[in-house]
């Protein structure tokens, strides 16, 4: 698979002088996109690379095209070709979503008719060679539209952040910068690919690292196999960042109480902690996959759509969980790691050991809600039974895929658990696994 990432590259001393030019290049995709919706018939029959030929014959003169039916080369004067089409594929893809947007609410009419495509917040591309020229290892020279014209100026890019890009990326492929604007400074955002090989180990083979993540331990981690071998167990919990997030959250509702509804510092603050909570959870998680060299990570497929109610609705509109999934993907994926994602329904309610429903916090006796009891009295941490729960699903839903489709009638039938994968537990894949040696002998 391929793999893209951006660096981000502070252009110095330069401010204002790059206004003209993103305004000219949104112009132009405004112009593009009426001409792509008045045509759009005829550019929809052409595919890839040919809509942007076919586009490029009704606005560009040339020698065998003398009269184009726009007058786009008057309104945009000299706009360097690259420019150009880099608009008319921005224009092209704005106005295919909305074409698509618009069926999809005709067929259900349901929520607001999708708005008329315009050019928004766009960023032009710098192609090299012709828009972007790398001059020394932390100048180069871009055109851009100044002084009435377009022309090359030259830029000093930081030393830190170019530094960092050719230490970490001297093996990727560089693709074409992008100029953006943050705040008042302007950035070269650099994107690169990179092939990798992901990991295609047969499921009996293969070491599986369970992730149950949660509010108050910020991962359970256990290491498991397919026969039920549980290799470790972990937790990471960060009670000082946890407790840092809590105070800054506490400051807020303090503000709030007095009317300052606005706290834009304190809100920054909050959001600085939580990300770093995430992104220590992730570190976290990696470092267990590549001590136990394991080949699949499985999380919860949580979906955190809707209005989150009750007590702890902060806590959980706080969870960074899937930016915690996003970025344990991206780091799984460079060293050849597979990621997976099982059903959530169940896999804290139901106790590892097939006993049936946990009672958890106050409902099981404890005064913390990590802690749980199982009906036949054992007192166990829920989320590390959890994690056996999501391991085990995950291994159990890959068995039966590989098998034919009367072994899997057959293990059903003597595993009824197995069916239905949102009460399968830990105990089911031991008593699946009974079954396949049964059936090998």
């Amino acid at each position: 698979m391929r793999i893209y990432t951006t660096y981000k590259v502070k252009i110095k001393h330069y401010n204002h002088i790059f206004k003209d030019t993103i305004k000219i290049y949104r112009d132009a995709v405004d112009y593009l996109i009426n001409v792509c919706l008045e045509n759009w018939d005829s550019i929809s029959m052409y595919k890839g690379q040919n809509r942007l030929t076919y586009i490029e014959v009704l606005i560009h003169s040339t020698k065998e095209n003398p009269v184009p039916k726009y007058d786009f080369d008057e309104k945009f004067y000299k706009i360097p070709s690259y420019l150009r089409r880099s608009a008319i594929n921005e224009a092209i893809g704005k106005v295919s979503s909305y074409k698509s947007n618009l069926v999809n609410w005709q067929n259900n009419p349901v929520g607001k008719k999708p708005s008329y495509p315009k050019a928004g917040y766009v960023f032009p591309s710098m192609y090299r060679t012709v828009m972007y020229n790398q001059t020394d290892d932390y100048i180069a020279q871009v055109k851009v539209y100044i002084r009435n014209t377009w022309d090359w100026i030259t830029i000093d890019l930081r030393k830190s952040d170019m530094d960092y890009i050719y230490r970490r990326c001297k093996n990727r492929k560089q693709c074409v910068p992008t100029l953006q604007k943050r705040g008042k400074k302007w950035f070269l955002d650099f994107p690169f690919e990179e092939k990798v090989t992901l990991c295609d180990t047969v499921v009996y083979d293969s070491t599986v690292v369970a992730v149950d993540l949660g509010i108050n331990t910020a991962a359970t981690i256990s290491v498991m196999r397919s026969d039920g071998t549980i290799l470790g167990r972990y937790f990471c919990k960060l009670p000082k960042e946890t407790d840092h997030l809590m105070h800054s959250i506490n400051r807020i509702k303090k503000a709030q109480q007095y009317g300052n509804y606005k706290t834009p510092r304190l809100w920054a603050k909050a959001k600085g902690i939580n990300h770093d909570i995430a992104v220590k959870t992730a570190n976290y998680i990696m470092d267990i996959a590549v001590l136990y060299n394991a080949d699949v990570i499985v999380f919860e497929h949580l979906d955190k759509n809707g209005k989150v109610r009750g007590s702890k609705k902060q806590k959980l509109k706080m969870w960074r969980s899937q930016e915690v999934q996003s970025v344990v993907t991206n780091k799984a994926h460079r060293l050849g790691m597979r990621i997976s994602h099982v059903c959530a329904w169940g896999t804290s309610k139901y106790a590892y050991d097939g006993s049936g429903r946990v009672l958890r916090g106050k409902n099981g006796g404890f005064s913390t809600y990590e802690l749980c009891r199982f009906q036949n009295g054992k007192t166990y941490n829920c989320d590390l039974s959890a994690s056996y729960n999501i391991g085990a699903r995950y291994f159990i839903r890959e068995i039966l895929k590989s098998c034919s489709e009367t072994d899997r009638l057959d293990i059903e039938a003597k595993v009824p658990q197995c069916s239905k994968r949102s009460t399968c537990t830990f105990s089911t894949l031991i008593s699946l696994n009974a079954e396949l040696t049964a059936l090998v002998v």
